[in-house]
Protein backbone atom coordinates (compact mmCIF):
# COMPACT_ATOMS: atom_id res chain seq x y z
CA UNK A 1 0.00 0.00 0.00
CA UNK A 2 1.10 3.58 -0.63
CA UNK A 3 2.02 5.59 2.43
CA UNK A 4 -0.67 8.22 3.03
CA UNK A 5 0.04 11.79 2.04
CA UNK A 6 1.05 13.90 5.05
CA UNK A 7 -1.79 15.81 6.67
CA UNK A 8 0.21 18.98 6.17
CA UNK A 9 2.41 18.81 3.09
CA UNK A 10 4.49 21.56 1.52
CA UNK A 11 1.88 22.73 -1.00
CA UNK A 12 1.36 26.03 0.78
CA UNK A 13 4.81 26.35 2.34
CA UNK A 14 6.22 29.87 1.78
CA UNK A 15 9.13 29.74 -0.64
CA UNK A 16 12.40 31.49 0.15
CA UNK A 17 13.28 33.17 -3.15
CA UNK A 18 16.92 34.10 -3.60
CA UNK A 19 18.62 35.98 -6.40
CA UNK A 20 22.38 36.23 -6.14
CA UNK A 21 25.53 34.39 -7.12
CA UNK A 22 24.87 30.85 -8.38
CA UNK A 23 27.06 27.77 -8.34
CA UNK A 24 25.96 25.49 -11.18
CA UNK A 25 27.04 24.09 -14.55
CA UNK A 26 25.58 25.63 -17.73
CA UNK A 27 23.02 24.04 -20.04
CA UNK A 28 25.70 22.80 -22.44
CA UNK A 29 26.25 19.92 -20.03
CA UNK A 30 23.00 18.31 -21.15
CA UNK A 31 24.68 17.44 -24.45
CA UNK A 32 26.66 14.77 -22.59
CA UNK A 33 23.62 12.54 -22.12
CA UNK A 34 21.60 13.76 -25.11
CA UNK A 35 24.25 12.82 -27.68
CA UNK A 36 24.30 9.28 -26.30
CA UNK A 37 20.52 9.01 -26.44
CA UNK A 38 19.89 10.40 -29.94
CA UNK A 39 21.88 8.08 -32.13
CA UNK A 40 21.81 10.01 -35.43
CA UNK A 41 21.93 13.54 -34.01
CA UNK A 42 24.90 15.89 -33.71
CA UNK A 43 25.23 18.85 -31.33
CA UNK A 44 27.35 21.69 -32.68
CA UNK A 45 28.07 24.26 -29.97
CA UNK A 46 28.73 27.75 -31.28
CA UNK A 47 31.06 29.10 -28.63
CA UNK A 48 34.54 29.58 -27.24
CA UNK A 49 37.41 27.27 -26.38
CA UNK A 50 36.07 27.25 -22.81
CA UNK A 51 32.89 25.59 -24.11
CA UNK A 52 34.96 22.97 -25.93
CA UNK A 53 37.05 22.24 -22.83
CA UNK A 54 33.92 21.93 -20.67
CA UNK A 55 32.32 19.35 -22.96
CA UNK A 56 35.52 17.40 -23.50
CA UNK A 57 36.30 17.14 -19.80
CA UNK A 58 32.70 16.47 -18.73
CA UNK A 59 32.23 13.73 -21.32
CA UNK A 60 35.60 12.09 -20.76
CA UNK A 61 35.84 11.41 -24.48
CA UNK A 62 39.16 10.11 -25.80
CA UNK A 63 40.73 12.14 -28.58
CA UNK A 64 40.45 9.15 -30.92
CA UNK A 65 36.69 8.77 -30.39
CA UNK A 66 34.06 10.12 -32.78
CA UNK A 67 31.50 11.71 -30.49
CA UNK A 68 28.23 13.19 -31.67
CA UNK A 69 29.08 16.70 -30.50
CA UNK A 70 31.62 19.39 -31.28
CA UNK A 71 32.33 23.10 -31.00
CA UNK A 72 32.46 25.73 -33.73
CA UNK A 73 35.03 27.89 -31.94
CA UNK A 74 35.01 31.66 -32.27
CA UNK A 75 38.49 32.63 -33.40
CA UNK A 76 40.23 36.00 -33.08
CA UNK A 77 39.19 37.08 -36.57
CA UNK A 78 35.55 36.37 -35.69
CA UNK A 79 35.79 38.44 -32.53
CA UNK A 80 37.46 41.27 -34.44
CA UNK A 81 34.70 41.30 -37.06
CA UNK A 82 37.14 40.34 -39.84
CA UNK A 83 34.98 37.39 -40.92
CA UNK A 84 31.27 37.00 -41.54
CA UNK A 85 30.11 34.71 -38.73
CA UNK A 86 27.16 33.33 -40.68
CA UNK A 87 29.34 32.45 -43.66
CA UNK A 88 31.88 30.82 -41.36
CA UNK A 89 29.14 28.82 -39.64
CA UNK A 90 27.73 27.63 -42.98
CA UNK A 91 31.19 26.51 -44.03
CA UNK A 92 31.75 24.57 -40.82
CA UNK A 93 28.35 22.87 -41.06
CA UNK A 94 28.96 21.93 -44.71
CA UNK A 95 32.29 20.41 -43.77
CA UNK A 96 30.80 18.53 -40.82
CA UNK A 97 27.92 17.03 -42.82
CA UNK A 98 30.18 16.00 -45.69
CA UNK A 99 32.44 14.16 -43.24
CA UNK A 100 29.59 12.64 -41.19
CA UNK A 101 26.85 11.40 -43.58
CA UNK A 102 25.25 9.50 -40.68
CA UNK A 103 23.91 12.75 -39.18
CA UNK A 104 20.14 13.17 -39.58
CA UNK A 105 19.51 15.87 -36.96
CA UNK A 106 21.86 18.78 -36.32
CA UNK A 107 21.42 21.03 -33.32
CA UNK A 108 23.07 24.46 -33.34
CA UNK A 109 23.59 25.17 -29.65
CA UNK A 110 24.13 28.75 -28.53
CA UNK A 111 26.46 29.63 -25.66
CA UNK A 112 27.08 32.71 -23.54
CA UNK A 113 29.81 34.81 -25.31
CA UNK A 114 28.26 38.10 -26.40
CA UNK A 115 29.34 37.46 -29.99
CA UNK A 116 27.27 34.25 -30.02
CA UNK A 117 24.25 35.93 -28.45
CA UNK A 118 24.27 38.41 -31.34
CA UNK A 119 24.04 35.58 -33.89
CA UNK A 120 20.56 34.61 -35.07
CA UNK A 121 20.99 30.86 -34.82
CA UNK A 122 17.26 30.30 -35.37
CA UNK A 123 17.42 31.80 -38.85
CA UNK A 124 20.67 29.98 -39.50
CA UNK A 125 18.97 26.68 -38.61
CA UNK A 126 16.04 27.45 -40.92
CA UNK A 127 18.42 28.32 -43.75
CA UNK A 128 20.46 25.17 -43.27
CA UNK A 129 17.38 22.94 -43.02
CA UNK A 130 16.28 24.12 -46.47
CA UNK A 131 19.77 23.62 -47.86
CA UNK A 132 20.31 20.12 -46.46
CA UNK A 133 16.73 18.76 -46.65
CA UNK A 134 15.51 16.08 -46.67
CA UNK A 135 18.65 14.33 -45.46
CA UNK A 136 19.27 16.54 -42.39
CA UNK A 137 16.96 18.58 -40.18
CA UNK A 138 18.67 21.50 -38.43
CA UNK A 139 17.32 22.92 -35.16
CA UNK A 140 18.69 25.30 -32.56
CA UNK A 141 18.47 26.03 -28.87
CA UNK A 142 20.43 27.91 -26.22
CA UNK A 143 22.65 26.19 -23.68
CA UNK A 144 24.00 29.48 -22.34
CA UNK A 145 24.82 29.55 -18.65
CA UNK A 146 23.28 33.03 -18.51
CA UNK A 147 19.88 31.53 -19.34
CA UNK A 148 20.03 27.95 -18.08
CA UNK A 149 21.16 25.61 -15.35
CA UNK A 150 22.69 22.40 -16.59
CA UNK A 151 19.56 20.25 -16.80
CA UNK A 152 17.65 22.98 -18.61
CA UNK A 153 19.82 22.30 -21.64
CA UNK A 154 17.80 19.12 -22.18
CA UNK A 155 14.57 21.07 -21.69
CA UNK A 156 15.56 23.63 -24.32
CA UNK A 157 16.59 20.88 -26.73
CA UNK A 158 13.34 18.90 -26.42
CA UNK A 159 11.22 22.07 -26.60
CA UNK A 160 12.93 22.95 -29.89
CA UNK A 161 11.81 19.62 -31.34
CA UNK A 162 8.10 19.93 -30.49
CA UNK A 163 7.16 22.38 -33.31
CA UNK A 164 8.62 19.96 -35.89
CA UNK A 165 6.39 17.05 -34.84
CA UNK A 166 3.51 16.13 -37.13
CA UNK A 167 -0.19 16.28 -36.20
CA UNK A 168 -2.52 13.41 -35.33
CA UNK A 169 -5.88 12.85 -33.63
CA UNK A 170 -4.99 9.35 -32.46
CA UNK A 171 -4.75 8.79 -28.72
CA UNK A 172 -1.20 7.93 -27.73
CA UNK A 173 0.99 8.21 -24.66
CA UNK A 174 4.17 10.26 -24.92
CA UNK A 175 6.97 9.71 -22.40
CA UNK A 176 9.06 12.85 -22.14
CA UNK A 177 12.67 12.93 -20.95
CA UNK A 178 16.00 11.40 -21.97
CA UNK A 179 16.71 8.25 -19.97
CA UNK A 180 19.29 5.51 -20.61
CA UNK A 181 17.92 2.98 -23.09
CA UNK A 182 17.82 0.17 -20.54
CA UNK A 183 15.73 2.27 -18.13
CA UNK A 184 13.42 3.46 -20.90
CA UNK A 185 12.93 -0.18 -21.92
CA UNK A 186 11.89 -1.04 -18.36
CA UNK A 187 9.24 1.68 -18.43
CA UNK A 188 7.97 0.52 -21.81
CA UNK A 189 7.84 -3.06 -20.53
CA UNK A 190 5.74 -2.10 -17.50
CA UNK A 191 3.34 -0.09 -19.64
CA UNK A 192 3.03 -2.92 -22.17
CA UNK A 193 2.21 -5.33 -19.34
CA UNK A 194 -0.59 -2.94 -18.34
CA UNK A 195 -1.93 -3.10 -21.90
CA UNK A 196 -0.73 0.38 -22.89
CA UNK A 197 1.06 -0.17 -26.19
CA UNK A 198 0.65 3.06 -28.14
CA UNK A 199 3.62 4.73 -26.49
CA UNK A 200 6.20 7.13 -27.97
CA UNK A 201 9.29 8.70 -26.45
CA UNK A 202 10.67 12.23 -26.70
CA UNK A 203 13.48 12.23 -27.60
CA UNK A 204 13.29 9.25 -29.95
CA UNK A 205 16.48 7.24 -30.32
CA UNK A 206 16.61 7.85 -34.07
CA UNK A 207 15.01 10.48 -36.28
CA UNK A 208 13.32 7.72 -38.30
CA UNK A 209 11.21 7.04 -35.20
CA UNK A 210 9.56 10.47 -35.57
CA UNK A 211 5.92 10.64 -34.49
CA UNK A 212 2.96 13.01 -34.44
CA UNK A 213 1.06 14.65 -31.58
CA UNK A 214 -2.29 16.34 -31.19
CA UNK A 215 -5.28 17.01 -28.94
CA UNK A 216 -5.61 13.32 -28.01
CA UNK A 217 -1.96 12.93 -27.07
CA UNK A 218 -1.34 12.61 -23.34
CA UNK A 219 2.17 12.93 -21.98
CA UNK A 220 3.96 11.95 -18.81
CA UNK A 221 7.17 13.66 -17.76
CA UNK A 222 10.04 11.51 -16.53
CA UNK A 223 12.14 14.48 -15.39
CA UNK A 224 11.01 17.47 -13.28
CA UNK A 225 13.08 20.05 -15.18
CA UNK A 226 11.12 19.99 -18.46
CA UNK A 227 8.99 23.10 -17.96
CA UNK A 228 9.55 24.58 -21.44
CA UNK A 229 8.87 21.22 -23.10
CA UNK A 230 5.68 20.89 -21.06
CA UNK A 231 4.58 24.32 -22.27
CA UNK A 232 5.45 23.53 -25.90
CA UNK A 233 3.48 20.28 -25.85
CA UNK A 234 0.53 22.00 -24.20
CA UNK A 235 0.51 24.65 -26.93
CA UNK A 236 0.23 21.83 -29.46
CA UNK A 237 -2.94 20.66 -27.69
CA UNK A 238 -1.44 17.70 -25.83
CA UNK A 239 -2.43 17.08 -22.21
CA UNK A 240 -0.14 16.44 -19.26
CA UNK A 241 -0.78 13.60 -16.79
CA UNK A 242 0.17 15.07 -13.38
CA UNK A 243 1.99 12.63 -11.11
CA UNK A 244 4.94 12.31 -8.76
CA UNK A 245 8.12 11.46 -10.63
CA UNK A 246 9.28 7.82 -10.87
CA UNK A 247 11.95 7.91 -8.16
CA UNK A 248 11.77 5.07 -5.66
CA UNK A 249 9.11 2.42 -5.20
CA UNK A 250 6.37 4.86 -4.19
CA UNK A 251 7.10 7.47 -6.85
CA UNK A 252 7.25 4.85 -9.61
CA UNK A 253 3.97 3.27 -8.47
CA UNK A 254 2.15 6.61 -8.32
CA UNK A 255 3.55 7.63 -11.74
CA UNK A 256 2.35 4.36 -13.27
CA UNK A 257 -0.98 4.63 -11.42
CA UNK A 258 -1.69 8.06 -12.93
CA UNK A 259 -1.11 6.68 -16.43
CA UNK A 260 -3.12 3.52 -15.71
CA UNK A 261 -6.05 5.61 -14.51
CA UNK A 262 -5.90 7.72 -17.68
CA UNK A 263 -6.08 4.58 -19.84
CA UNK A 264 -8.68 2.74 -17.73
CA UNK A 265 -6.41 -0.12 -16.64
CA UNK A 266 -8.12 -2.65 -14.36
CA UNK A 267 -6.93 -2.20 -10.73
CA UNK A 268 -6.34 -5.96 -10.32
CA UNK A 269 -4.12 -6.01 -13.40
CA UNK A 270 -2.23 -2.98 -12.12
CA UNK A 271 -1.61 -4.66 -8.76
CA UNK A 272 -0.48 -7.86 -10.47
CA UNK A 273 1.97 -6.10 -12.80
CA UNK A 274 3.53 -3.84 -10.16
CA UNK A 275 3.59 -6.13 -7.10
CA UNK A 276 6.82 -8.04 -7.80
CA UNK A 277 8.99 -5.16 -9.08
CA UNK A 278 7.74 -2.93 -6.28
CA UNK A 279 8.63 -5.55 -3.68
CA UNK A 280 12.13 -5.85 -5.17
CA UNK A 281 12.51 -2.07 -5.07
CA UNK A 282 11.38 -1.82 -1.46
CA UNK A 283 13.79 -4.58 -0.44
CA UNK A 284 16.67 -2.87 -2.24
CA UNK A 285 15.82 0.50 -0.67
CA UNK A 286 15.66 -1.05 2.81
CA UNK A 287 19.33 -2.05 2.59
CA UNK A 288 20.36 1.61 2.37
CA UNK A 289 17.56 2.93 4.59
CA UNK A 290 19.31 1.32 7.56
CA UNK A 291 22.09 3.86 7.03
CA UNK A 292 19.87 6.80 6.05
CA UNK A 293 17.05 6.52 8.59
CA UNK A 294 17.13 9.28 11.18
CA UNK A 295 19.73 11.29 9.27
CA UNK A 296 19.23 14.88 8.08
CA UNK A 297 19.81 16.23 4.57
CA UNK A 298 20.34 19.69 3.04
CA UNK A 299 19.93 20.33 -0.71
CA UNK A 300 21.70 23.10 -2.58
CA UNK A 301 19.89 24.06 -5.83
CA UNK A 302 21.40 22.30 -8.81
CA UNK A 303 19.33 20.05 -11.07
CA UNK A 304 15.62 20.60 -10.23
CA UNK A 305 15.56 16.99 -9.01
CA UNK A 306 15.75 18.20 -5.42
CA UNK A 307 12.07 18.17 -4.42
CA UNK A 308 11.30 14.68 -5.83
CA UNK A 309 14.48 13.36 -4.22
CA UNK A 310 13.58 14.93 -0.88
CA UNK A 311 10.17 13.24 -1.10
CA UNK A 312 11.84 9.89 -1.80
CA UNK A 313 14.44 10.19 0.95
CA UNK A 314 12.02 11.37 3.65
CA UNK A 315 9.14 9.00 2.87
CA UNK A 316 11.02 5.86 1.83
CA UNK A 317 14.39 6.17 3.57
CA UNK A 318 13.44 7.85 6.86
CA UNK A 319 15.55 10.98 6.42
CA UNK A 320 14.68 14.50 7.59
CA UNK A 321 14.99 17.37 5.12
CA UNK A 322 16.30 20.65 6.54
CA UNK A 323 16.36 22.73 3.35
CA UNK A 324 15.38 21.77 -0.17
CA UNK A 325 16.81 24.25 -2.65
CA UNK A 326 15.95 24.16 -6.34
CA UNK A 327 17.02 26.43 -9.21
CA UNK A 328 13.41 26.90 -10.32
CA UNK A 329 10.18 25.76 -8.68
CA UNK A 330 7.63 24.83 -11.38
CA UNK A 331 4.49 24.36 -9.29
CA UNK A 332 2.40 22.85 -12.09
CA UNK A 333 4.89 20.01 -12.44
CA UNK A 334 5.80 19.59 -8.77
CA UNK A 335 2.38 19.96 -7.12
CA UNK A 336 2.03 16.17 -6.56
CA UNK A 337 5.52 16.08 -5.03
CA UNK A 338 4.93 19.05 -2.72
CA UNK A 339 1.71 17.46 -1.47
CA UNK A 340 3.65 14.33 -0.43
CA UNK A 341 6.63 16.12 1.14
CA UNK A 342 5.88 16.55 4.84
CA UNK A 343 5.82 20.09 6.20
CA UNK A 344 9.05 21.15 7.86
CA UNK A 345 11.95 21.90 5.50
CA UNK A 346 12.75 25.32 4.10
CA UNK A 347 11.87 25.37 0.39
CA UNK A 348 14.18 27.74 -1.47
CA UNK A 349 14.14 28.79 -5.13
CA UNK A 350 17.11 30.30 -6.93
CA UNK A 351 20.35 30.87 -5.11
CA UNK A 352 22.51 33.31 -3.24
CA UNK A 353 25.36 30.92 -2.61
CA UNK A 354 26.97 32.82 0.27
CA UNK A 355 23.71 33.03 2.21
CA UNK A 356 22.94 29.38 1.59
CA UNK A 357 26.42 28.35 2.68
CA UNK A 358 25.83 30.19 5.93
CA UNK A 359 22.57 28.28 6.48
CA UNK A 360 24.19 24.95 5.55
CA UNK A 361 27.06 25.49 7.98
CA UNK A 362 24.62 26.40 10.74
CA UNK A 363 22.46 23.34 10.04
CA UNK A 364 25.38 20.85 9.90
CA UNK A 365 23.15 18.28 8.23
CA UNK A 366 24.32 14.68 8.18
CA UNK A 367 24.44 14.91 4.38
CA UNK A 368 24.67 17.95 2.10
CA UNK A 369 23.82 17.61 -1.61
CA UNK A 370 25.67 20.21 -3.68
CA UNK A 371 27.72 20.90 -6.79
CA UNK A 372 31.30 19.84 -7.31
CA UNK A 373 32.62 23.32 -6.58
CA UNK A 374 31.21 23.28 -3.03
CA UNK A 375 31.67 19.62 -2.11
CA UNK A 376 35.41 19.57 -1.38
CA UNK A 377 35.45 22.77 0.74
CA UNK A 378 32.50 21.47 2.79
CA UNK A 379 34.18 18.07 3.17
CA UNK A 380 37.26 19.88 4.48
CA UNK A 381 35.02 21.45 7.10
CA UNK A 382 33.92 18.01 8.25
CA UNK A 383 30.58 17.81 6.41
CA UNK A 384 29.55 14.76 4.40
CA UNK A 385 28.49 15.65 0.85
CA UNK A 386 26.92 14.08 -2.22
CA UNK A 387 27.68 15.42 -5.72
CA UNK A 388 24.39 16.56 -7.22
CA UNK A 389 25.56 15.99 -10.80
CA UNK A 390 25.97 12.25 -10.10
CA UNK A 391 22.20 12.01 -9.65
CA UNK A 392 21.70 13.07 -13.27
CA UNK A 393 24.40 10.90 -14.85
CA UNK A 394 23.42 7.73 -12.94
CA UNK A 395 20.35 5.60 -13.86
CA UNK A 396 17.99 6.21 -10.93
CA UNK A 397 14.43 6.02 -12.33
CA UNK A 398 11.83 3.28 -11.85
CA UNK A 399 11.74 0.14 -9.73
CA UNK A 400 14.94 -1.62 -10.75
CA UNK A 401 17.10 1.45 -10.02
CA UNK A 402 15.41 2.41 -6.73
CA UNK A 403 18.00 0.59 -4.64
CA UNK A 404 20.83 2.25 -6.58
CA UNK A 405 19.25 5.65 -5.93
CA UNK A 406 19.13 5.08 -2.18
CA UNK A 407 22.68 3.72 -2.22
CA UNK A 408 23.99 6.93 -3.80
CA UNK A 409 23.00 8.78 -0.63
CA UNK A 410 24.02 6.03 1.80
CA UNK A 411 27.52 5.64 0.36
CA UNK A 412 29.05 8.93 1.63
CA UNK A 413 27.63 8.29 5.11
CA UNK A 414 29.06 4.78 5.18
CA UNK A 415 32.41 6.08 3.96
CA UNK A 416 32.48 8.68 6.71
CA UNK A 417 31.62 6.06 9.33
CA UNK A 418 34.50 3.87 8.14
CA UNK A 419 36.96 6.77 8.16
CA UNK A 420 35.89 8.20 11.54
CA UNK A 421 38.16 5.87 13.63
CA UNK A 422 41.11 6.95 11.48
CA UNK A 423 40.55 10.69 11.98
CA UNK A 424 42.94 11.06 14.99
CA UNK A 425 45.72 9.30 13.08
CA UNK A 426 45.17 11.51 10.01
CA UNK A 427 45.26 14.68 12.14
CA UNK A 428 48.44 13.51 13.87
CA UNK A 429 50.11 12.80 10.53
CA UNK A 430 49.23 16.30 9.31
Amino acid sequence: MNAPAPALGCTNTPVLKERGQREVFCGLTGIIWLHRKMQDAFFLVVGSRTCAHLLQSAAGVMIFAEPRFGTAILEEKDLAGLADAQTELDREVDRLLSRRPDIRQLFLVGSCPSEVIKLDLHRAAERMSVKHAPHVRVLNYSGSGIETTFTQGEDACLASMVPTLGSTVEKELLLVGALPDVVEDQAMGLLAALGITKVRCLPARRSADAFAIGPNTVFALMQPFLGDTHAALTRRGSRHIPAPFPFGAEGTTLWLQAIATEFGVDPDLFAKVTAAPRARAEKAIAASAQTLSGKSIFFFPDSQLEIPLARFLTRECGMTAIEVGTPFLHRDLLAPELALLAHGPTISEGQDVDKQLTRARAARADLTVCGLGLANPLEAEGMATKWAIELVFTPVHFYEQAGDLAALFARPLRRRALLAPLAPQIEAAE
